[in-house]
């Protein structure tokens, strides 16, 4: 879903046809690597994450003179994809990233497949070997334009000088409208020497590249009617929403209609977590009232979401009551996974913004729906079915207790930003989020590595917020030399390493399904003599280590220091803040759906299977 013209402001000028550039603008001569500065300068770039090397060096000396975009020199080239993406995810801007070729370019196949899966506008400049070494296998030579062709949006290999400039330009454009992703520039080095005219804005020629923003109005009368005629509707809202800008449409939707709203795990924040419509997150390890909500429906009506497989569950055994309402940017989307009685294309903000005013239409000839039932239903299972956890018998720390703790200390505003596994299924059910932009995390991909380095672009681009990561020990282990980056350019993300010992989901998955044989799970010291986890030896000790970065670090064991060590990382203001949290192993997350199930197995708690009753529809 996209971002609008207004939201992001001068990141993309207009195409305009190539042969018809403004005749006012001035025109200098400088480098190739001179004018893709220039050009970052004028999109509006102001910050980027990168590493140099040789076939990108041309690019670095004009970078050292810019005193509009400031340059974040990270340890890995995939640190800075994951930053670029975490400040895009925060700022709703263009996040930017630039490394040299051959292994500095596929070390941002990961986040570049990232961005794309979770629609984050990124824009990614490599560095290639010269034009006439093409083709040679010459040193560091990859052709990333080839191994990113899946994964981006669209990608340029730019061999002249002069194309330099529009081709930004368009990179901008391509990865901020319509639905957001990343786009790759790849520039010779031969490109990056040679000297040409410069001048701004550039014609850019786009031909075949209209994203359909404006939804058809018939369609849009179809959908209100089916929402005033349905028993058990529900908004099922994606990341979209967030996207395109839209939470303030949402919200007048959803109580204009009185329907239930189920916020994906990338659409979290799109809606208040607080808000009384709100019956949770879906999917595989979303609320029993939300997955079981979707279940039952008579009408969803799915904005900016993709019934992603987590969501889903079982295809063919999903939603088998209701009729579809599908809008999203993306047309390729609609049908892909669910059949739509009514598609719907175009920009959520204004596919909901024309909903609204159709309902309303609808409710004026007196047309409104009777959700009573319904509500009864979800009431019962929200209160029955709540998502919580239970305290380790052994009065060791909680995973879930730390998480809850952190959020409710948190100030307002606070970012959230998470890793991948048990940890970001915590966060997502016991932080609440009642603003957009406040979690961030890896939801199509699952990249592990993803929350220091997304945290510390979100912090970058937004000096003035608290932005907590929670990791997991595994997690953490990935991409954690990005604290030195923090510490180093006064970047004081705060960290809270979730640190069970393992490969916390993977563990999980091996106790239910794998009768508990923990084959290469076990991330410790390894096993005592008489089998048990030697614990007491950490290897490595997170706190020496983060120390050594340049961090203010503490280790927490016990219940009773939660809060104190909690507010002394929120009091620290001037470097990175570590908090090694030594919780209990054997937490697990509930709800689930086991993978390939359908949601109508969902388990409230180990081996425990709600009890919905009768359904007159059913």
């Amino acid at each position: 879903m996209p971002m609008t013209e207004q939201a992001t402001g001068a990141q993309h000028p207009q195409p305009r046809a190539r042969n018809g550039g403004p005749s006012s603008a001035s025109v200098e001569y400088l480098t190739g690597a001179q004018s893709l500065i220039r050009s970052l300068e004028e999109v509006g770039a102001d910050t980027v994450f990168g590493l140099p090397g040789g076939c990108i060096l041309p690019a670095y000396d004009p970078l050292m003179d810019s005193t509009r975009v400031r340059h974040i020199l990270v340890r890995h080239e995939q640190g800075a994809g994951h930053a670029a993406t975490g400040y895009a995810q925060a700022t709703g801007k263009v996040g930017v990233c630039m490394v040299t070729s051959g292994p500095g370019a596929t070390n941002l196949v990961t986040p570049i497949a990232d961005a794309a899966m979770d629609s984050v506008p990124l824009v990614a400049i490599t560095g290639q070997v010269a034009s006439g070494a093409i083709g040679t296998d010459a040193f560091q030579e990859a052709d990333i334009c080839g191994i990113t062709m899946p994964i981006t949006k669209h990608n340029f290999l730019v061999t002249r000088a002069e194309d330099i400039a529009h081709t930004v330009a368009e990179a901008f454009h391509i990865a901020s409208t319509g639905r957001p992703g990343p786009v790759l520039v790849d520039i010779a080095k031969d490109a990056l020497q040679a000297k040409t005219a410069f001048s701004w804005p550039p014609a850019m020629d786009l031909p075949g590249y209209r994203p359909v923003t404006k939804p058809h109005a018939k369609q849009i009368r179809e959908a209100a009617k089916l929402i005033t005629q349905a028993q058990r509707p529900v908004l099922y809202v994606g990341g979209g929403v967030l996207k395109a800008h839209a939470t303030a449409e949402l919200k007048v939707l959803a109580e204009l209609t009185g329907a239930p709203v189920t916020t994906t795990l990338m659409a979290l924040g799109a809606f208040p977590d607080s808000h009384p419509l709100h019956v949770g997150m879906p999917g595989m390890h979303g609320s029993v009232t939300a997955v079981t909500a979707l279940q039952k429906a008579d009408l969803i009506v799915a904005l900016g979401a993709r019934f992603d497989d987590r969501v889903t569950g079982k295809l063919d055994s999903f939603a088998p009551y209701a009729k579809i309402v599908h809008a999203d940017i993306d047309p390729a989307e609609i049908g892909k996974n669910r059949a739509a009685d009514v598609p719907i294309v175009g920009d959520a903000r204004e596919v909901i913004a024309d909903l609204v005013q159709a309902v309303q239409a609808e409710h004026t000839e007196g047309h409104t729906g009777d959700y009573s039932a319904w509500w009864k239903d979800l009431n019962r299972w929200r209160e029955t079915y709540p998502v919580g956890y239970d305290l380790p018998e052994d009065g060791s720390l909680s995973p879930q207790q730390v998480i809850q703790r952190i959020g409710q200390l948190a100030p307002e505003g606070t970012i959230f930003a998470a890793g991948v596994g048990q940890h970001q299924m915590w966060a997502s059910h016991f932080i609440d989020y009642e603003q957009p932009a406040t979690w961030l995390n890896s939801g199509g991909a699952g990249t592990m590595g993803y929350a220091v380095p997304a945290a510390m672009g979100a912090k970058a681009g937004m000096p003035d917020r608290t932005v907590w990561a929670i990791d997991g020990d595994g997690c953490f282990q990935m991409t954690n030399q990005e604290l030195t980056t923090c510490a180093l350019n006064n970047i004081p993300i705060k960290v809270a390493v979730i640190n069970n010992g393992a490969l916390g989901m993977v563990r999980q998955w091996q106790t239910l399904f794998y009768n508990q044989r923990y084959s290469n799970t076990v991330l410790h010291s390894g096993p005592d003599a008489d089998g048990a986890p030697a614990r007491g030896t950490r290897v490595p000790d997170f706190v020496k280590l983060s120390e050594a970065m340049g961090c203010y670090s503490i280790r927490c064991e016990d219940p009773a220091d939660l809060d104190k060590v909690i507010a002394e990382a929120n009091a620290v203001n001037d470097r990175p803040v570590v908090i090694d949290f030594i919780v209990h192993e054997d937490a697990m997350v509930w709800p689930m759906v086991a993978a390939g199930t359908s949601n109508d197995e969902v388990m409230a708690a180990r081996g425990v299977r709600p009890d919905f009753g009768d359904n007159e529809d059913d």
